[in-house]
C-alpha cells in the first residue's frame, strides 16, 4: 500500500515537474530567440555602419572587390544599394542579374536617412536572412545573415538552459522523494487504520498522528474509534442484559406456570373428589375444604408476592420514606411473627443496637422484608430452636456510620454452600419439595433484595450446615439522594 502511494506521488511530482521543463523551454526559447535576434540585428547595424565607412568609394568595380573581402570579416552577405534601388555591389551575387532593390523594406528605411531590418526569404540564394540596411554614401547598404546561423544559437542556447534548469530540478526531485516517502507512510498507516475500522477492530489505534493535516484526520479517526468502541460495548452490553432479560422471561413463565399449575391441580382434584359425593361423607369433607383453602391461600399469597415483586422492579412501587429508630422497627417485626413462633416454641430474642440509632427508610416495605426473613427463619427451624432479630452499623469503623445491617439468625439446619449465591433469585429454592410443603411461594427473599436495593442498600447471607444461618439487609441513615432531607431528621423521627 505504502509503495504503490509512494509511486503514485513520485509520478505525480515528475510529471509537475516535466510540464514545468517544457513550460520553460516554450517560454525560454521564445524569450532567447527574441533577445537573440534583437542582439544580432544591432550587432548588424552597428558592422553596417562602420562598413559604410570604410566602403566610401565611387567605382563599382573597386567597390565590389571591397564588397567580398569586407563581407567575409564580417560574417554575413554585403550588398550595396544605389538610391534608385539598383543593386552596385554584392558579396553572393552578381549585381547586373539582381532585381531593384527599392522595394525592399529595410532598404526602403535606409534610402530615406534611417536604419531597417526584415526576416524573409533571399530569392537570389534561396534561403532565409536578416536583413539590415543602414544609409551610405552609395545609397544603401545591406548586411544580412543567414536565419539558420541564429537558430544554430538559438538551439545552442535553448539546450543550455533546459540542462541548467534540470540540473536546478534535481534537488526538488529528491526533497519531493523525501516528501512523497513521509506522506505516503502516513497516509498509508492511516488507511491500514481505516481498514481495521471497518473490519470491526475498534480497539485499535493510530499511534502518533501528529499535527499536519494526516495527523488530525488520524486525530478524528481515533475519536471515531473511541466512540464506536463505546457504541459496541453498549449494544454489546444491551444484547447481553436482552438474552439474560429473556432467559429470565422464560424462567419466571416456567416457575410461575409450575407454581400456580400445583396448588391449582390440588383444587381440582378435591374439589371434584367433593362433588363426587366426598362432601357428604364426614371422615373426609372438612379436611379436603382445608385443603382447598390452603391451596386457595397459597395462591392467593403467591399473586400478592409477584405484584409486589414487579411494582418494585418497576419501580412503581410508592415508598414513603422517613427516619426510624431501628430497634422500633425491629420490635414491630418481632411482635408480628411471635404467635407463629410460640406455636413452635422457638424463642425469639431482640439483639438492639443504640436506642437513638435511625434508619431512612419505608417502615412498611422493612417490616415486610423483616417479615420475609422470620417467616423463613421459623419455617426452617426445629421446635425448641432460636431466632435472633438485630441490628449493627455497617461500614467503615471510623466516622458516624452510613449503614445499618438488620440481620436474622437462626438456629436451623443450615445451606449448602453452592446454594447460598442463588437464594435471592425469584422461584428459587434449597428443597423444592419441603418449601412447597411448607406453603413459600419462592419469592420471599428476591423481595427482600429489591426492598433493600430500593433503599440503596443490599442483602447479605452466612450459613453452615448444622448450625444456622444469617440473613441480613442493609439500610442507610439517611437519603442518599438528597441533602435537603438530612435537616428533617428530626421532626420526621417516628418512635
Amino acid at each position: 500500500m505504502t509503495s504503490r502511494i509512494f509511486l503514485k506521488l513520485i509520478l505525480g511530482v515528475l510529471c509537475i515537474l516535466i510540464v514545468a521543463l517544457s513550460a520553460v523551454d516554450v517560454l525560454a526559447s521564445r524569450v532567447a530567440e527574441a533577445n537573440y535576434r534583437e542582439t544580432l540585428t544591432r550587432e548588424l547595424e552597428q558592422k553596417s555602419r562602420m562598413l559604410a565607412l570604410i566602403l566610401n568609394v565611387d567605382a563599382a568595380e573597386k567597390t565590389a572587390a571591397t564588397v567580398r573581402e569586407l563581407a567575409r570579416a564580417a560574417g554575413g552577405r554585403l550588398t550595396v544599394v544605389a538610391p534608385d534601388g539598383r543593386v552596385l555591389a554584392d558579396s553572393e551575387a552578381d549585381p547586373a542579374r539582381m532585381e531593384n532593390h527599392r522595394s525592399r523594406p529595410e532598404i526602403a528605411s535606409a534610402l530615406n536617412g534611417e536604419s531597417g531590418s526584415s526576416i524573409r526569404l533571399s530569392p537570389t540564394i534561396g534561403h532565409e536572412f536578416l536583413y539590415v540596411a543602414v544609409p551610405c554614401p552609395q545609397g544603401a547598404l545591406r548586411l544580412a545573415v543567414p536565419m539558420v546561423t541564429m537558430a544554430a544559437q538559438v538551439n545552442s542556447i535553448r539546450k543550455r538552459l533546459l540542462f541548467s534548469t534540470a540540473l536546478a530540478f534535481l534537488p526538488a526531485i529528491v526533497l519531493a522523494a523525501f516528501f512523497a516517502r513521509y506522506v505516503s507512510s502516513k497516509l498509508g498507516r492511516v488507511i491500514y487504520y481505516a481498514g481495521e475500522l471497518a473490519r470491526g477492530n475498534f480497539q485499535a489505534r493510530l499511534e502518533a498522528p501528529g499535527s499536519d493535516e494526516l495527523g488530525i484526520l488520524g486525530s478524528k479517526l481515533n475519536e471515531t474509534a473511541e466512540k464506536l468502541q463505546k457504541m459496541f460495548e453498549e449494544l454489546q452490553r444491551e444484547h447481553q442484559e436482552m438474552e439474560k432479560l429473556e432467559l429470565i422471561r422464560k424462567d419466571f413463565v416456567i416457575n410461575v406456570s409450575h407454581e400456580l399449575r400445583t396448588p391449582l391441580a390440588s383444587i381440582q382434584g378435591y374439589t371434584e373428589t367433593l362433588l363426587n359425593g366426598a362432601i357428604d361423607d364426614p371422615l373426609y369433607n372438612i379436611r379436603f375444604l382445608e385443603i382447598i383453602r390452603q391451596n386457595a391461600e397459597r395462591l392467593t399469597n403467591l399473586a400478592s408476592d409477584l405484584l409486589t415483586l414487579s411494582r418494585i422492579e418497576l419501580k412503581s412501587q410508592k415508598f414513603q420514606f422517613a427516619s426510624y429508630y431501628a430497634n422500633t422497627l425491629l420490635r414491630d417485626g418481632i411482635d408480628s411473627i411471635r404467635p407463629l413462633a410460640e406455636k413452635k416454641r422457638i424463642s425469639l430474642q431482640l439483639e438492639g443496637t443504640a436506642e437513638n440509632a435511625e434508619i431512612f427508610c419505608d417502615a412498611k416495605a422493612v417490616h415486610q422484608a423483616l417479615g420475609n426473613l422470620l417467616d423463613n427463619a421459623i419455617k426452617y427451624t426445629a421446635d425448641g430452636g432460636q431466632i435472633v432479630v438485630g441490628a449493627r452499623p455497617a461500614g467503615p469503623p471510623a466516622g458516624p456510620p452510613a449503614f445499618y445491617q438488620l440481620f436474622v439468625r437462626d438456629t436451623g439446619g443450615g445451606i449448602p454452600v453452592e446454594d447460598l449465591p442463588r437464594l435471592f433469585e425469584r422461584f428459587y429454592r434449597v428443597d423444592k419439595a419441603r418449601s412447597r410443603d411448607l406453603g413459600g411461594t419462592g419469592l420471599g427473599l428476591a423481595i427482600v433484595k429489591h426492598i433493600a436495593r430500593a433503599h440503596g442498600g443490599d442483602v447479605h447471607v452466612e450459613s453452615e450446615l448444622g448450625k444456622g444461618s444469617t440473613f441480613s439487609f442493609t439500610l442507610p441513615v439517611h437519603d442518599p439522594g438528597s441533602a435537603e432531607v438530612m435537616h428533617l431528621q428530626s421532626p420526621l423521627t417516628v418512635s
